[in-house]
């Protein structure tokens, strides 16, 4: 662990346990769907929906925003896969700290890789698109998704500040190629026409996609790990 790792990491440590209510509290928002996908993803539809001018503008926007998110979690379970397995600060008796209790998928986190945090690419790829169509309410989901998703996630010790600062810059990244004019026309328009031409299927798609993407695929990924087992 590096020095601002381990500052960090101290600090949150020696504040934590000292309050049930707060460590509780933030159990609660890390390990529910609801303050994170279910906050950021209703967003997207909101502006989608919402009557203005350059609307053909927007909705490619959105897509390109959406196609990142998909990427970012693609890109961070890739990476946790293939690069040096790090150990979660939650799991590594080395560190000596003391962190609350989690009670989230034990034996899922004890054998996945702390780096990236595939939680900051997802969401801050996400409020990156929504801060590009929206500086105003950008600004706020820029916040939420610090504030709320990503640091939680290091208080409880599920990951090291680096491993979350790692993923938000590779997802901001990706929604700012998807979204810069060259790639979004050639990626988002073809779908938004067809979109256009085939509304009933398209949002029920879109509706399916949002899902998946507030869950971050929990259901379809265990059913697979459920599937090799059987294997």
């Amino acid at each position: 662990m590096n020095s601002f790792d381990t500052a960090v990491q101290i600090f949150l440590t020696h504040n934590a346990l000292h309050s049930v209510a707060l460590n509780h509290a933030i159990r609660v928002i890390a390990g529910q769907f609801t303050f994170k996908g279910l906050v950021l993803i209703p967003v997207l539809w909101w502006m989608w929906f919402e009557p203005g001018p350059r609307g053909e503008w927007k909705r490619e926007m959105i897509i390109a925003t959406l196609a990142s998110a998909l990427l970012s979690l693609a890109s961070g379970r890739l990476l946790a896969y293939y690069l040096p397995f790090r150990e979660r600060p939650l799991y590594n008796p080395e560190l000596h700290l003391s962190f609350p209790p989690v009670g989230l998928q034990d034996a899922v986190l004890r054998t996945w890789s702390s780096f990236p945090s595939d939680h900051a690419m997802l969401w801050m790829s996400i409020a990156t698109g929504i801060f590009l169509v929206s500086r105003r309410v950008g600004v706020l989901a820029l916040l939420y998704a610090g504030v709320f998703i990503c640091l939680p996630r290091v208080y409880l010790g599920l990951h090291y500040p680096t491993d979350v600062l790692g993923g938000a810059v590779i997802g901001v990244a990706i929604t700012c190629i998807a979204t810069r004019d060259f790639v979004r026309t050639r990626l988002a328009g073809p779908i938004l026409r067809w979109m256009n031409g085939n509304q009933g299927l398209a949002y029920m798609l879109a509706f399916l996609l949002s899902f998946e993407l507030v869950t971050q695929f929990d259901g379809l990924f265990f059913l697979l790990r459920s599937g090799l087992k059987a294997l």
